[in-house]
């Protein structure tokens, strides 16, 4: 019975270990599945839609081949439209079938760059979210969600790639191979031991039986000396006296030596059948294994934010504003480094570039004039995108210093003022250590802009910077005295400290009779920023000009620059009969609180440059 045994568990052993080698090999499915994009009319650019990488499931691979450069950008389907509006190109759609479809779209409108379009790279555009560059073939890995589209093309000239392959995996996983291939290993070794043991029983049941001892023959008393005699006699060998004792040790022995080959025989023949066990159970990968124990991941709580009915999405990013932040300071450094203006503006405008534009100036004429200028850090840690479709569109920006945490952080804004322009900075300033930024929106969420003339927060931005700049002139006698903090207030008495010890200068220098001095701050007329806070209120943006008139009180007299050595580079003069002007540009971020609110206006950041030196005429 026990060898019929040992045949089941072999035959069922070779079924389960033949199914598991059948279902990883001659069963087992293809790993991707594959969809080659065609494009009727070669062009440009090639816009592949985002319902083509999503028309099945999966991560999805993108494979483009072609002679020399190319070039892949993802990023939303309106932002790449914007970008395209002006030029040709080919778009790649599904069908009703779920075919893809290429058809050439036309220019929507005249050129917008230079009146042409010819040679306008893709490459380094702040408009996608990520790109991507490969010389010969580019293999990229995507998980596009609906509204976003692929850009592919080489550089804006040249006819984009035509071999165009995506790709996504299949579940071709075979969980039931590791259990087969284990239980048919278990049971080999069981039939194995079945077979042994049938073996050793059937040898035991059918050999040679030993008969037992015969009658003995009477044996007579011998006496002690004969014996001894006997013994001497002989030549000192004495015969064993119990031969049959003598055959029982000869036939223990042969039995243990018997049960030791068997024992041998036996692990010979079970260790291979283990280790093959082991081999097979060893051999199979994680997707030979159903899984077990997979448990439902606990949620994490965060703060509820309920996003406005029709909001538009952010503009950028995280990973997307980071880079271009990356990009802007490295940008301004290296024009900071060679006091290239020229390099500067493609990364600055407004207050933040004309003040580097007297910098610059000053730097290369007066040797001893050092410093480091204000500029955006390298870590992005609060990133307020503007929500919107059309442009111009800002972000805030809040960076730090990776590296150093005594390095104030600075604040800043950038905008984008069309489709193809890259981010630029308007206004930057140094945020103070005891300053508490506003809670914001999440980056994923953007924020909207608050119009100029809002009547909901407890100033409207277009008066902000005005405000500002009376409370500095007129001090306490300021109808907003009572509106700014004491961050404010102490930024307000520094400003008219500073043009105290100028008065007191004069008086220093005898000229209190024959010169005056006057002051006077105003808002710039560049349109403030504005970006809505969760607390309904606003961080809001803007710049005043603080100008200094040093003027003579009667005709005899002249002002002489003296040893201001910023006065002489700027004016290339070294009196003048009617005086000097001197403009300091002063970039200001308040946090405004929303209409009715009892909190005051707070100062988040600052940053004061000397904006020109004029002879007046």
């Amino acid at each position: 019975m026990r060898f019929v045994w040992a045949v089941v568990a072999f035959v069922l052993a070779t079924v389960l270990i033949g199914a598991g080698i059948a279902q990883d090999t001659i069963f087992k499915g293809p790993s991707a599945e594959q969809m080659e994009l065609s494009v009727s009319e070669p062009a440009p650019f090639v816009l592949v839609d985002a319902e083509v990488l999503a028309s099945r499931e999966g991560l999805q691979t993108m494979i483009v081949t072609g002679e020399g450069d190319i070039f892949v950008a993802y990023g939303r389907t309106a932002d790449m439209e914007a970008w395209l509006s002006d030029a040709e190109y080919t778009h790649v759609t599904l069908t009703a079938e779920g075919e893809p479809e290429s058809t050439v779209v036309d220019a929507a409108q005249e050129p917008a760059v230079g009146g042409e379009t010819a040679g306008r790279s893709p490459v380094g555009s702040d408009l996608w979210l990520d790109s991507f560059s490969e010389q010969e073939k580019l293999v990229t890995e995507l998980q596009l969600t609906e509204g976003h589209s692929v850009l592919i093309a080489r550089d804006g000239v040249e006819p984009a790639p035509e071999n165009i392959l995506i790709s996504w995996p299949l579940d071709n996983s075979t969980p039931m191979v590791g259990p087969l291939m284990t239980a048919g290993g278990v049971l080999l070794v069981v039939g194995l031991v079945l077979y042994i043991l049938a073996i050793r029983h059937q040898r035991r049941g059918r050999g040679p039986r030993r008969k037992g001892v015969g009658p003995l023959p009477e044996t007579q008393p011998i006496s002690v000396a004969d014996s001894a005699a006997a013994a001497a006699i002989d030549g000192g060998v004495q015969a064993p006296t119990d031969p049959s004792q003598g055959s029982d040790r000869a036939s223990g022995g042969e039995r243990a030596q018997q049960s030791r080959s068997a024992t041998k025989r036996r692990l010979a023949i079970g260790l291979p059948a283990l280790a093959m066990t082991a081999v097979l159970a060893t051999g199979c990968t994680a997707d030979s294994w159903p899984e077990l124990g997979a448990g439902t991941p606990t949620p994490t709580p965060t703060p509820t934010i309920v996003t406005p009915e029709d909001q538009k999405p952010p503009v950028v990013s995280e990973k997307q504003g980071q880079r271009i932040v990356s990009e802007i300071a490295a940008t301004v450094a290296q024009a900071d480094a060679d006091l290239d203006i020229d390099l500067a503006e493609t990364r600055l405008s407004g207050p933040a570039l004309e003040s580097r534009r007297t910098e610059y100036v000053l730097r290369d004429k007066i040797a001893e004039r050092e410093g480091t200028l204000t500029a955006p850090r390298d870590k992005v840690r609060i990133l307020l995108p503007e929500a919107t479709d059309s442009w111009p569109r800002t972000v805030l920006v809040l960076t730090a210093s990776e590296e150093d945490d005594t390095v104030p952080p600075v604040l800043l804004t950038m905008t984008q003022a069309d489709p193809w322009a890259p981010y630029k900075v308007a206004e930057m300033a140094d945020m103070p250590a005891s300053s508490e930024f506003p809670d914001v929106a999440p980056a994923w969420l953007g924020a909207t802009r608050v119009p100029t003339e809002s009547p909901f927060l407890s100033l409207p931005p277009a008066e902000l910077a005005d405000a500002f700049a009376d409370y500095v002139d007129a001090g306490d006698k300021s109808e907003y005295a009572g509106m700014f903090d004491e961050m404010s207030q102490a930024l307000a008495q520094t400003i008219r400290d500073s043009r105290a010890a100028v008065v007191q200068g004069l008086k220093d220098k005898d000229a209190a009779e024959t010169s005056k001095a006057a002051f006077d701050m105003t808002g710039s007329t560049d349109e403030p920023l504005s970006m809505a806070t969760l607390d309904s209120g606003a961080v809001v943006a803007v710049s005043v000009l603080d100008t200094e008139r040093i003027t003579p009180t009667n005709k005899d007299a002249v002002i002489r620059i003296g040893d201001n050595e910023e006065a002489k580079v700027l004016t290339g003069a070294k009196e003048s009969a009617k005086g000097f002007e001197t403009t300091y540009a002063i970039q200001l971020f308040f946090a405004v609180p929303a209409q009715g609110s009892n909190e005051q206006i707070r100062l988040l950041a600052y940053d004061q440059d000397l904006l020109s030196v004029k002879v007046i005429k």
